[in-house]
């Protein structure tokens, strides 16, 4: 993966997680549809990484699907109580 492909998608999750939280603070979603949306979507990567022949895409998609899990584990995406 290139350089700036490596900072696009940086930009691309700082984007997300931020509208995540406003989208939160705005009482617009509650906690729990935010951590459904991304549940979804590590779900999305952890189903196209099953394919039996470990190519890149599914390296890729494994390793996509573990982030989002960390991301929800430490709850980047929602503002909680400390």
């Amino acid at each position: 993966m290139s350089t700036n492909d490596t900072y696009s998608g940086i930009a691309a999750l700082s984007i997300c997680e931020a509208l995540l939280l406003a989208l939160n603070d705005a009482k617009i979603l509650p906690e729990r549809e935010i951590i459904g949306i991304l549940q979804d979507a590590a779900a999305s990567h952890e189903n196209a990484a099953e394919p039996a022949d470990a190519d890149a895409d599914a390296e890729m998609h494994g390793a996509v699907a573990k982030l989002i899990n960390r991301i929800i584990s430490g709850g980047n995406s929602v503002r909680r109580p400390q």
